[in-house]
């Protein structure tokens, strides 16, 4: 359904990323654009099939490849070494540029069709989501975002939804209550399932919950891209 595209960063030594974009069928209406923010394991078939679904459903979809400045055309497999490989890049990354990356591609969605924008995020992605929100005024929909602690007490400028896994064990119950109790405006939805809940190619995959997570994504979005 979609292709492969180069976005113009407009910065020094980092001039191109690459990202895959979705369009919705012909005659279908379009709801938004939706920034579709990967895991640590790259821009993979795993995303660019979430990119499709978003397609499909009727937002325009892109996914960055966020892994660009360290290494082009990443893209891992669920086992250790991708695991490795992937956890080496976020390292070398941080968070800052892959935030100012989805500002990019935000805005060459909200340009080029204009659309109001929103994100959706997984595990990295999930944390990169969330600063979207925070910091560009995206509305953003993050799953099981890690590293999302030292961000919550800060003022956002849209607003997020989040889903967890109760059984993940890298996101204990406390850091779950604090998304609750720092940003108590926002929904907070825990589920019975572990992490990567969503990624069909896991073996943490969760159908029912997956299931229940998209609904609300959805709708989230047809409400807050109107």
């Amino acid at each position: 359904m979609g292709h492969t595209l180069s976005l113009d960063t407009s910065r020094p030594h980092h001039e191109h990323m690459d990202a895959y974009l979705a369009e919705p069928p012909k005659g279908v209406e379009v709801r938004g654009g939706i920034v579709v923010i990967q895991e640590i394991f790259g821009v993979n078939a795993h995303i660019r099939s979430v990119a499709d679904r978003f397609a499909a459903e009727g937002f325009v979809a892109i996914a960055p490849a966020l892994f660009d400045p360290v290494q082009k055309g990443v893209e891992l497999g669920y086992d250790q070494e991708g695991m490795t490989r992937g956890v080496k890049y976020i390292s070398e990354l941080g968070l800052l540029r892959p935030t100012q990356d989805v500002d990019v591609a935000a805005k060459y969605l909200a340009h080029h069709f204009k659309v109001k924008v929103g994100t959706v995020g997984y595990c990295w992605g999930g944390t990169i989501a969330l600063l979207a929100a925070l910091r560009l005024g995206l509305p953003s929909s993050s799953y099981y975002g890690s590293r999302d602690a030292p961000f919550l007490a800060e003022k956002a400028k849209a607003n997020v939804i989040f889903h967890f896994g109760e059984r993940d064990h890298s996101i204990p119950p406390e850091m779950v209550e604090k998304h609750r109790e720092l940003k108590p405006e926002m929904d907070t939805w825990v589920y019975p399932a572990d992490h990567g809940f969503n990624c069909d190619v896991r073996a943490s995959y969760d159908e029912a919950s997956a299931k229940i997570a998209w609904e609300r994504t959805r709708t989230f979005f047809e409400t807050e891209l109107a």
